[in-house]
């Protein structure tokens, strides 16, 4: 039987072991990022690619840490990547985006999705890549802050006029109202919206130069062991039949 003058040594112990045991046992909560405010990658703010990753990687229980994903637009991203003050990770960058194909300035997982961009113009007013006559003056529309490597220089190249909106989806309203001529966007976007609309018929399409966009985890040196903890996870997602069945919805 405990002593009541042996109570107070034993809660005091008690409270100091909580203290020092206590935060160890909660997870770590790490914050992933995204530029991304338009289907299919983010819907809503809680549906799309990008959550379902993230409700992936928290099931997988990594190291025993926690994900939740934020939004950041794309400008203040980079300015808070660039000076070291980012706390958390990306998702859905590639390399060539941060000028750092040699992949040194920070640390990539293997791509967990891919795609490409097409052009996209009205069928009442088609813009044909393969007629050279119908590009000079042509307004392009793109998204603001981001680069195109190989489609920067087709677009001076061909003299269209370059007309930036926050994001593919605007850029998709703005073609619509016929207030660009053309858009550059990726296929699995424009593809999305002509499902969910039911707008086949509406569009023309048009290849433009430009390599395969990748989507990886982009993570600062900083968080070296979240690196550790999920590039495995992502490298085996194409042999794991639970991702494979949310993949097919995107």
């Amino acid at each position: 039987m405990i002593s009541g003058k042996m109570r107070p040594f034993l809660f005091a112990a008690a409270v100091l072991l909580a203290g020092l045991f206590g935060p160890a046992c909660q997870a770590e909560v790490i914050t992933v990022y995204t530029s991304a405010n338009f289907a299919p990658l983010v819907v809503d703010g809680h549906r799309g690619l990008y959550p379902d990753l993230v409700d992936y990687l928290n099931k997988q229980k990594p190291g025993g840490m926690t994900f939740k994903l934020a939004y950041m637009p794309r400008k203040r991203l980079q300015v808070k990547l660039e000076d070291g003050s980012l706390d958390g990770i990306i998702i859905g960058m590639m390399p060539a985006w941060f000028d750092d194909v040699g992949q040194f300035k920070y640390l990539w997982t293997v791509p967990f999705a891919a795609d490409n961009f097409i052009l996209v113009s009205n069928t009442s007013k088609p813009i044909n890549p393969a007629v050279p006559t119908s590009l000079p003056g042509a307004s392009i529309g793109l998204t603001l802050g981001y680069v195109y490597p190989g489609i920067d220089q087709w677009i001076a190249m061909n003299g269209l006029v370059r007309n930036d909106a926050q994001s593919e989806e605007k850029n998709i309203e703005k073609l619509m109202l016929k207030r660009v001529d053309c858009i550059v966007v990726s296929q699995t976007v424009i593809n999305y919206y002509i499902k969910t609309n039911h707008w086949q018929g509406r569009f023309q399409f048009g290849q433009v130069p430009g390599q395969v966009t990748e989507r990886r985890f982009l993570i600062p040196h900083a968080y070296k062991r979240v690196h550790e903890r999920i590039a495995p996870i992502i490298k085996n997602l194409d042999h794991d039949p639970a991702w494979l069945k949310i993949a097919e919805k995107y």
